[in-house]
């Protein structure tokens, strides 16, 4: 069976049962209703801030010395739309420095007593982030052209399955790694298919990310349970698990390894597959074994740096509690064998091994792929062919 017909058989039994996974587990609708249970915000409104003073706390003495920081906001939404309404917010290390002509958002709740409806919920971000979005759009596209559009409709149908699949399937007490490994493998195919396009390398970077992507939900669950971490740590765990017991902490702990380690594993694998397309490319007499020990070479280069990345994105998300833990004069140890962290450690190394383990994983696949295919077949990412002796 020539090996293109072979992919195409393995990368379609694949896609068919990572598509009878998402049938199978698609959420109800139903959830279990956290926002109730824990009580999250469900009706918000934005405001402008039209003024702002600071003074003694209604209902308190100016020798009892509680600030409060009254402010009047007008609304632009809600059943009050076009009123000003005040809110007084005791000063404390997180009070807002609110100014006049501010946007921010106000939280809605219809049944609280006269004069206290409305509470201040955050700032309004929303327009900062839709320019940033912009500005983020431009540059892949100024960059990549058809292909950074392509790449950009891949991160949008990954953010799609994201918020229509995995976290509704996870509220619905579905197994969190279950649901993280198909939701992973879908956005791994649509991902890698629009950025890249439907080709035979693109192919072979999707298998090295889903045996790579096995490989770190294996080590994952089983330094997990050593570990023997609860997934409790967190004040954010705490409220899912006030919110319902039958979302499992630990479950969601391991989802998040999963799914966190599989941007980066698209990274290194389509590198690797790339490369060896390359190489092979533009010495179509280089054999399988030299281009295994080439590619390797190149993934060597690639993965030490890719390591650095992935250990400082986690340390960096902890950073906050690791001066906490600093400034309290605790030892490294001790910092280390405290649960937030150790879920950290487990996270970036567990990525790290994936990452590493994939590039020879990838790698021997291109090569054995590529050195299967005709030399006239084979073409590098940009369409270009491989060349031939005497050119």
């Amino acid at each position: 069976m020539p090996t293109r017909n072979l992919l195409a058989i393995v990368a379609g039994v694949l896609a068919l049962a990572t598509a009878v996974g998402i049938l199978v587990l698609w959420p109800s609708g139903r959830g279990l209703g956290l926002g109730e249970g824990i009580g999250l915000l469900d009706e918000v409104y934005d405001a402008r801030v039209t003024d702002v003073t600071r003074g003694p706390c209604a209902g308190t003495t100016p020798e009892a010395q509680i600030e409060c920081l009254t402010v009047s906001a007008r609304l632009s939404q809600g059943p009050d739309e076009g009123r000003e309404r005040t809110l007084e917010i005791p000063e404390s290390p997180t009070t807002p420095d609110l100014r006049p002509g501010e946007r921010i958002v106000l939280s809605y709740n219809p049944d609280a007593e006269p004069g206290f409806e409305y509470q201040f919920a955050d700032r309004q971000r929303r327009s900062v982030l839709a320019w940033l979005a912009v500005i983020f759009a431009v540059a892949v596209i100024a960059l990549g052209r058809w292909q950074g559009m392509a790449a950009l409709a891949g991160l949008g149908l990954s953010i799609v399955v994201l918020l229509m699949f995995v976290l509704p399937a996870i509220l619905e007490g579905t197994s969190p790694v279950l649901v993280a490994v198909v939701g992973s493998s879908a956005i791994a195919f649509l991902a890698l298919y629009l950025a890249i396009g439907f080709r035979t390398m693109t192919t072979v970077a999707l298998l090295g990310t889903l045996a790579s992507l096995a490989v770190t939900v294996v080590f994952a669950s089983v330094f997990t349970e050593l570990a023997r971490i609860s997934g409790t740590a967190s004040e954010e765990a705490t409220l899912v698990a006030l919110g319902s017991a039958r979302v499992s902490l630990s479950g969601l702990v391991l989802a998040g390894m999963v799914i966190g380690a599989l941007g980066a594993l698209d990274d290194v694998t389509v590198t690797q597959a790339s490369a060896v397309w390359e190489l092979r490319a533009a010495e179509p007499q280089m054999g399988r074994v030299a281009l295994v020990r080439a590619g390797l070479r190149i993934g060597r280069d690639h993965v030490s740096s890719a390591v650095n990345t992935l250990v400082l994105a986690y340390a960096g998300a902890t950073l906050p509690l690791l001066l906490l833990f600093s400034e309290s004069g605790q030892s490294l140890g001790t910092v280390a064998n405290s649960e937030v962290v150790t879920i950290e450690i487990v996270r970036a190394l567990v990525g790290s091994i994936g990452l590493v383990l994939a590039v020879p994983i990838t790698t021997a696949l291109a090569a054995w792929v590529v050195t299967s295919l005709p030399a006239q077949e084979v073409r590098t990412p940009d369409g270009r062919a491989a060349h031939t002796h005497g050119e």
